[in-house]
């Protein structure tokens, strides 16, 4: 019988499922939806493979599930039209949806923690300074590369990737995306490191487990 830890990796799995069942349905451009919606058509199955060898911690599930709820809200509408985002444009006073910087953002927020994880339960590094400076490289290195699949996205499909993009006419989106991601794995790093490294702490790894003090 399915404990508490495994039923609520299912919850999460369930509702992620069905939100994107739904976002799948009717999508402002299909073929924007599929492209990005494509991250968690990868990972969840990735995820649910090495469950059982490599439990995540509660927090990064409830990230990854945060973020692939952004992926598939962004395919449904396009980032450029997410309601949302209409309504922060119009209480920040904004000159375009910032729907996709919240996408970006997480892009950091999300591969920080889970970086974090692998790097510490893996007893890869021993340091706090080198763990920090080495999370943050690995966030970039994943905004970079994700800003290299837009440009041959755009490249392959000419004015069709427009939607995808998302840059509403701005010349510095690419670097303002990545800025978002280098923001969101900082401010995950410092405002999550120490509940994430209790939550590490009763697996075995983090800076209070069994792997001990880190210096």
């Amino acid at each position: 019988m399915p404990t508490s830890v495994d039923r609520f990796p299912r919850l999460l799995l369930g509702f992620v499922g069905f939100a994107l069942l739904l976002s799948g349905v009717a999508p402002y451009d299909r073929a924007t939806w599929w492209m990005e919606v494509a991250p968690v058509l990868i990972v969840a199955p990735l995820l649910v493979a090495t469950h059982r060898r490599f439990p995540l911690t509660t927090l990064l599930q409830v990230l990854i599930a945060a973020h692939a709820l952004v992926l598939i809200v962004g395919g449904a509408w396009t980032y450029a039209r997410v309601p949302f985002g209409f309504w922060l444009q119009d209480v920040l006073a904004l000159d375009r949806n910032p729907y996709d910087r919240i996408g970006h953002f997480m892009q950091g927020l999300v591969p920080a923690i889970a970086a974090r994880e692998i790097l510490l339960r893996r007893r890869v590094v021993q340091g706090r300074g080198w763990l920090f400076f080495l999370v943050s490289c690995v966030c970039l290195a994943i905004s970079a590369a994700y800003e290299l699949i837009e440009w041959r996205a755009a490249v392959a499909l000419g004015q069709g990737a427009d939607a995808f993009l998302a840059t509403q006419g701005d010349p510095w989106d690419t670097q303002s995306d990545m800025a978002m991601a280098l923001v969101g794995a900082l401010c995950g790093q410092i405002l999550l490191g120490g509940w994430h490294d209790r939550q590490l702490a009763r697996v075995g790894g983090g800076f209070g487990g069994r792997l001990g003090r880190l210096r």
